[in-house]
């Protein structure tokens, strides 16, 4: 039976290493993002190379979903998602998908956004939209697995064998690593946001940042962390 896994990330996250490792796969075909230009469509979101974007993908979820995610070429896909894409579209599919939630603390997600957005909005920082998806999948009785970023980066070979071992596909070595540089599979928008993944032949060791939130990031942050902590505590550990 083939495998299609829908990853659903918060911003700021490590989602495309973790494709690049899921690329490394013989059995596995990935898809970077295939409901952004949905997204685009639909928020008007002034994203760099928004334009871009739009033309290089469908515009339309829907179509995306029953033409792309749910029409798989391999034993295994993998779609890099985000959360806050799923607007004006059915959702019905999330329940013929293995749905893997990847969280991070609000606090590092926030130290990072405030580079590009001074003071974003919890919206911005998806991790109460994570936790809306998993409790609306929970009432379905739909299993959703989680997979925390700081967990990953300490041991990427534990997390990994016990995230193979939650969809049911056998664990292979080579998704520790993979070529440095762009990738093929990469979205249009990869020279804007993947310079960083690009220099990298594996996942970064994780470092504990010294984190001095301001003004009303530090609301934010406690605001954010009482999603966090319950999702937390249902993720794959170390």
């Amino acid at each position: 039976m083939k495998k299609i896994i829908c990853l659903w990330s918060c911003p700021r996250n490590n989602s495309t290493a973790l494709m690049y490792s899921f690329n490394s796969r013989e059995d596995t075909q990935v898809y970077d993002e295939p409901l952004y230009a949905h997204y685009l469509h639909k928020s008007g979101a002034k994203h760099p190379g928004r334009q871009e974007s739009l033309d290089s993908q469908k515009n339309n979820g829907n179509k995306v979903i029953n033409e792309i995610i749910l029409k798989p070429n391999k034993e295994i896909t993998f779609h890099k998602l985000m959360t806050h894409f799923l607007i004006d579209i059915d959702k019905a599919f999330l329940l013929k998908v293995t749905n893997v939630l990847f969280i991070r603390n609000p606090e590092e997600i926030i130290h990072s956004y405030h580079k590009v957005i001074p003071f974003p909005t919890i919206d911005d920082i998806g991790i109460k939209m994570q936790y809306d998806l998993y409790h609306e999948l929970e009432k379905k009785q739909k299993k959703v697995i989680l997979i925390d970023s700081k967990e990953l980066l300490i041991n990427p070979k534990n997390i990994l064998k016990k995230l193979c071992e939650e969809i049911k596909i056998p664990f292979d070595e080579g998704m520790l690593s993979w070529q440095k540089g762009p990738k093929k599979e990469d979205g249009v928008w990869a020279k804007y946001w993947y310079k960083k993944t690009h220099q990298s032949t594996g996942f970064n060791s994780y470092k504990q940042k010294k984190i001095s939130l301001q003004g009303t990031n530090i609301e934010l942050a406690k605001n954010a962390s009482k999603y966090y902590n319950f999702l937390y505590s249902k993720a794959l550990k170390n």
